[in-house]
């Protein structure tokens, strides 16, 4: 019995990498619109072909339905690693960024839709190599592995171990999962459209519309602007908050939606349950901003923008919050743990495991004053098993863990704690700007290069869920 079977991976690789080659293809208009150079993206193009190439040949007699989940669990891992890797290349070509460490950082930031940036002045970059940092953010969002079953459907039951592990969507809305994926698709791409028109309709211009609508969408976070969207105007500030919060929701909320399906909307308690977080958040630091801001329309649009683009991992930034109060400051980081809803393009803890987790602490609670009773933990009107709120209840515990050792390791690379604690609970989350000398107009070039390299990684274990990376390093994973 093998354990892995490389060429396995390398058919799914070849896969990701084909995927990838052929997106550098979407920035040579961009070049050839602005007269820029096109061969950034064509040596990119070139590099990332060739290596699609040799493991696509390596594995063209392997049968991809023997693929065990060792194998899925292997290669979603890897697929990001490639995916950072390779998307580095047009910034190294491009010399917009000459160090490795820092493309590498660059890439994986928009990969994973943290929208952390080591760039010092973005307005200064070419406009092709600002498309593509964004859309790299708008592929990482729909996950690169939902193209894979889109394409591919020779994966069959290997693709929805895929699928699954990737995005977090538990709850199956049709029975195959290339129809998960054709539908999440179709929605992800009406919400960048339906944001790209209306942006486009103040005062962004269409390129800059499509950008932000690209970060937006991902819950991603890269601005064509130094400033982000403090640059631009109260509608469109606006307009992007609505979709980012509209894009901390889940894909299983617009399904049943689309199909009129309203007893199943109402019956997901985590839908209710953010509305309510991004409701009492987003007043509470309309309050706190109130004796600051010059109009209490001011103070609710900066509070409640940042406490949506913090909750659902998108990053935008409509002022310093470094400026508000220190009681504001906390709130901020606090909501840096929260995250989106289960099967959004957001990261982070998530809603639902946040709503399991306070359902345990009322069985407890329950128990200790009545010890005889049953207190089983209920989601959506059906009872979670034992296993699955252990598994949650273990995600929390093994996510505040990683957060402490990333603060103690970014921390003794020199940076002071306020900015090691912010970075990596922002890069684990996919959020991007933190406090310190991180913060929403900041930047994080002044890093020591070790610390880039492990909130890269952070920014990749986050986006796998946590587990999924960690089960590499588990004994029983190389087990017989």
């Amino acid at each position: 019995m093998r354990l892995i079977n490389p060429l396995i991976i390398a058919r799914i690789l070849s896969t990701i990498l084909l995927i990838e080659s052929i997106t550098f293809l979407f920035c040579i208009p961009v070049s050839l619109i602005y007269g820029e150079p096109l061969a950034p993206f064509l040596f990119s193009f070139l590099v990332t072909l060739s290596l699609y190439a040799i493991f696509r040949l390596s594995s063209l007699k392997v049968d991809i339905n023997k693929a065990s989940n060792r194998d899925a669990y292997l290669a979603v891992t890897l697929s990001w690693l490639f995916l950072a890797t390779m998307g580095s290349l047009p910034y190294l070509f491009s010399g917009t960024i000459p160090s490795f460490i820092n493309a590498f950082f660059e890439s994986a930031s928009g990969f994973t839709t943290t929208g952390a940036s080591i760039l010092t002045d973005v307005e200064s970059l070419p406009y092709s190599i600002l498309f593509w940092r964004s859309l790299t953010h708008w592929i990482g969002g729909i996950g690169i592995i939902v193209l894979v079953i889109i394409i591919l459907p020779s994966l069959k039951v290997t693709g929805y171990q895929l699928f699954s592990l990737e995005s977090s969507l538990k709850e199956k809305i049709h029975s195959k999962t290339q129809g998960v994926a054709i539908r999440m698709g179709i929605i992800y791409l009406g919400l960048t459209v339906a944001e790209t028109v209306l942006l486009n309709m103040g005062d962004m211009t269409l390129f800059d519309s499509l950008c932000h609508s690209f970060g937006t969408v991902a819950t991603g976070g890269f601005s064509t602007r130094n400033n982000s969207l403090q640059f631009y105007s109260s509608y469109s500030q606006y307009v992007v908050m609505i979709f980012m919060f509209l894009s901390g929701t889940s894909m299983v909320v617009y399904y049943y939606l689309a199909k009129f399906n309203f007893r199943k909307i109402k019956s997901n308690e985590e839908f209710w349950f953010y509305i309510s977080i991004v409701i009492a958040a987003g007043f509470t630091a309309t309050l706190l901003l109130r004796p600051y801001a010059g109009k209490f329309e001011e103070a609710f649009r900066h509070g409640f923008f940042q406490i949506v683009s913090i909750m659902t991992c998108t990053g935008f930034a409509s002022a310093d919050y470094l400026i508000w109060p220190p009681s504001a400051i906390l709130l901020i980081f606090m909501l840096m743990f929260s995250g989106g809803s289960t099967g959004s393009t957001s990261g982070g803890i998530k809603m639902a495991r946040h709503l399991i987790v306070l359902k345990n602490i009322k069985s407890v609670i329950t128990r200790l004053n009545h010890p005889r009773a049953l207190a089983p933990i209920r989601l959506n009107g059906k009872i979670v098993s034992e296993s699955t709120n252990n598994s949650i209840v273990s995600f929390v515990i093994l996510y505040i863990f990683l957060f402490i050792v990333g603060t103690i390791i970014v921390t003794a690379a020199g940076s002071d704690p306020v900015t090691s604690a912010s970075s990596v609970a922002t890069c684990m989350a996919g959020i991007g700007p933190g406090l310190g000398t991180v913060g929403p107009m900041s930047n994080y070039s002044a890093l020591p290069q070790i610390s880039k390299v492990v909130l890269s990684l952070l920014m990749i274990i986050g986006r796998l869920e946590i587990i999924t990376a960690f089960a590499l390093f588990s004994r029983s994973f190389w087990r017989l």
